[in-house]
């Protein structure tokens, strides 16, 4: 995801799994949103949130269960791959197609989408396209949202590509994704230090002990940061 930004701070909502609200130059982006299928959440469930775009990384039903309800809500626009746009567009859900490699400049910022490698198909079995991550820059700031993903070398173009990465969003929970020692990996091929973990505890599969993997990274002079569901990290 890529938005052009002013000066102003970047802030990140955690609300569980994946599920990252943006706010960012005036805009209010939701990424991969499964909120109220989430019990961890469960304080959340209600909350009544209207976002100008919804970000979907891939199909899976942890990552677009709540997508038809929040744009019954609002005035919403997707940004995704092709299929998962034309998908929700029949729909009647408003979208904006993208695919690998791409780029756009929004009015509030900039989004290249990029590889990942897991798979992709939505909750009724339709095809879904191949997963993406994404890139979200300005002249300020830049973060990086892997999605659901496998350690690849593609990562390593990202920094040939975009601007230097202030944070990027990596999954750590393993079994389905990346494990922790693989994302630390993955933090030396974007080479950005400042890691924050999602795609963990949600579910027994991809449990992790908190302690042992803050420690792995703080061995290797990273900073990883596991945050509570509702909590909100500026960048």
């Amino acid at each position: 995801m890529i938005f052009i930004f002013t000066t102003k701070k970047m802030e990140l909502q955690y609300l569980g799994q994946s599920t990252f609200l943006v706010q960012w130059n005036g805009a209010k982006l939701l990424i991969d949103p499964m909120i109220k299928g989430n019990p961890l959440a469960s304080k959340f469930h209600n909350l009544n949130i209207k976002p100008d775009y919804l970000l979907l990384s891939h199909g899976h039903q942890d990552h677009v269960a709540d997508v038809e309800q929040i744009a019954l809500n609002s005035d919403v626009t997707i940004i995704s791959n092709y299929e998962i746009v034309s998908y929700y567009g029949s729909k009647g859900i408003k979208g904006h197609p993208m695919n690998h490699g791409g780029k756009w400049k929004f009015n509030f910022g900039t989004i290249k989408m990029v590889n990942a490698v897991h798979s992709s198909v939505l909750p009724d079995g339709t095809y879904a396209g191949n997963p993406v991550g994404f890139v979200l820059y300005d002249q300020s700031t830049s973060i990086y949202f892997a999605g659901d993903t496998a350690l690849t070398l593609d990562m390593k173009l990202i920094p040939l590509m975009c601007p230097k990465l202030d944070a990027a969003i990596l999954p750590i929970g393993d079994n389905f994704t990346m494990g922790y020692e693989d994302a630390i990996i993955a933090s030396d091929f974007i080479e950005c230090n400042k890691i924050i973990g999602c795609h963990f505890d949600t579910f027994e599969l991809i449990k992790i002990d908190h302690s042992k993997v803050k420690e792995a990274f703080h061995s290797k002079d990273k900073t990883l940061i596991l945050p509570e569901i509702g909590e909100i990290i500026e960048i």
